[in-house]
């Protein structure tokens, strides 16, 4: 155990930062947790469909079911993880979905053995009726492995921002934030230069359809990643790579000078659990649910439908050499939203110079106002295609950039109102709130971009897929200052929920 948190000891000593091995492992996480999202979409149009005779209808209700499931598992994740306590819950959140990833290479052979077939060309060679019924059982295998990710996935950021609170002070809970949720970004990055080779190379030699190998090597990841959090992972306090002054560090709100009585009232409060459906009369739970609702879908449409955006309007392979050139540089512009989660404390530490004070929220506030006007961009991401295919991807990664920035800071509102006790719980709210946008906006483009390319439907001097992704482009440019304005207005300013 680190030694008991003294002033004096912590003057004299020399800090420790194990609390940013603890980021690092956040990252490797939440990195692989966007891989295993990535392997389908980079999959599905050049490998998948062509097996399976899927349209973008049926991606639409793979995408959305996998967004509802997590919607709902997020609720009761945060609820798991509070109550299963960080260490344990990660441990099973992340063993769940890398299963889960690793199961969705068995669809092909289940689909298969279901209807009789003996090898994959009696899939790509059928036709008719029969096409139609491998799109349907095939459909139904890859929404039970999907489920299963989502199960486990859902457990990734409540568990993630519940230990940033244990391993960082307020002041720097959303820089931290910003680290490891550009996993996010970083996942998708290296993504399109691994799965797309890897499903070529297995492929080639001729293990399946090339596809099932991306899943189980990807998938796998999460297993590795467990080991080391069961070596490294302990609170603060019990840790003995964490000394005196980095515990102090830490537990620096704790320690404020206020009276013992006030003290001991307010870890009374960080201590004290929030019944479950009690989080829902305080608006500060309503704030967090439309800013996730809101905003959640978009960068969800950006990630599951960006490859076949590439394809559809392109002409574009996401294994050829500029497809994957265009993922990469996508969510390498994306990559910029490390430093969003730095600007709260900027506003903060620039007006303490000045001899201003400002709470935390009130500068996440100011600097997710920002945030929301970046993404109005994707206003012209469409009409701008005409010109240089690279100008909507670069458009797309700056609203990205945007988004993981707006997301690492209402992730850290959570931590600046609710009780530690209840941080998990708040975040699988939002969680849940944002999956239910994202269902909404991947279930619809599946439908809208089947009815466009069908009828050559026409929007803005547009036609046809161009025309349906232009509308939805249209819906993620605005939808971050509505978020912003609801939060304003259920939340005007900071106030931190105490529990008697």
């Amino acid at each position: 155990m680190a030694a008991a948190t003294s002033p004096l000891a912590a003057a004299n000593q020399k800090m420790t930062n194990f609390r940013w091995t603890i980021c690092a492992l956040l990252f490797l996480a939440t990195t692989v947790n966007y891989m295993d999202r990535q392997v389908l979409s980079l999959t599905w149009k050049e490998f998948i469909s062509p097996e399976f005779h899927w349209t973008d209808a049926n991606y639409g209700v793979i995408t959305a079911v996998f967004s509802i499931v997590y919607a709902v598992a997020n609720l009761l994740a945060g609820r798991f993880i509070d109550w299963m306590g960080t260490k344990k819950g990660y441990l099973w959140a992340i063993g769940v979905w890398s299963a889960g990833a690793c199961l969705h290479a068995v669809c092909g052979v289940a689909t298969e053995a279901t209807l009789g077939l003996h090898n994959v060309s009696g899939l790509v060679k059928a036709t008719g009726d029969m096409a139609m019924t491998i799109a349907t059982v095939s459909v139904y295998f890859f929404l039970a492995a999907r489920t299963i990710l989502a199960l486990g996935e859902a457990g990734n950021f409540p568990a993630a921002i519940k230990v940033t609170a244990e391993y960082f002070p307020k002041r720097d809970r959303a820089y931290a934030t910003s680290i490891f949720n550009a996993g996010s970004a970083v996942g998708a990055l290296i993504a399109p230069f691994t799965i797309g080779p890897l499903a070529k190379f297995f492929q080639s030699i001729g293990w399946g359809n090339g596809w099932e190998m991306a899943f189980i090597i990807i998938g796998a990841l999460g297993f590795v990643w467990m080991g080391f959090w069961v070596v490294l992972y302990k609170k603060p306090a019990e840790n003995p790579r964490v000394n005196t002054a980095e515990l102090a560090y830490i537990e620096q709100d704790d320690d404020a000078d206020e009276p013992a009585k006030e003290k001991a009232e307010v870890e009374d409060s960080e201590t004290a659990t929030i019944p479950f459906f009690k989080c829902f009369k305080y608006p500060q739970t309503w704030a967090v649910f439309f800013g996730k609702f809101l905003t959640d879908g978009v960068w969800w449409f950006f990630l599951f439908w960006t490859p076949a955006y590439i394809t559809d309007v392109f002409k574009l392979s996401t294994s050829s050499g500029e497809g994957m050139l265009m993922i990469f540089v996508l969510y390498l512009i994306t990559m910029l939203s490390i430093y969003g989660g730095k600007l709260p404390t900027i506003f903060i530490d620039r007006a303490a110079r000045k001899g201003i004070e400002i709470n935390p929220y009130a500068a996440r506030m100011k600097a997710m106002l920002i945030f929301a006007v970046f993404p109005l961009l994707a206003l012209l991401a469409q009409p701008l295609s005409s010109l240089s295919p690279w100008l909507p991807i670069i458009i797309i990664g700056v609203a990205g950039a945007a988004h993981q920035s707006w997301s690492a800071n209402i992730y850290s509102v959570v931590g600046d109102m609710f009780p530690k006790s209840t941080i998990a719980t708040i975040i699988g709210i939002g969680g849940m709130a944002g999956g239910i946008g994202s269902f909404l906006i991947n279930f619809c483009s599946g439908i809208l971009f089947d009815y466009a390319a069908q009828t050559n439907m026409s929007f803005m001097s547009f036609e046809g897929k161009p025309a349906g992704y232009f509308i939805v482009f249209c819906v993620c440019g605005v939808a971050y200052l509505l978020g912003w304005v609801i939060m304003k207005l259920l939340v005007p300013r900071y106030k931190k929920i105490e529990v008697a």
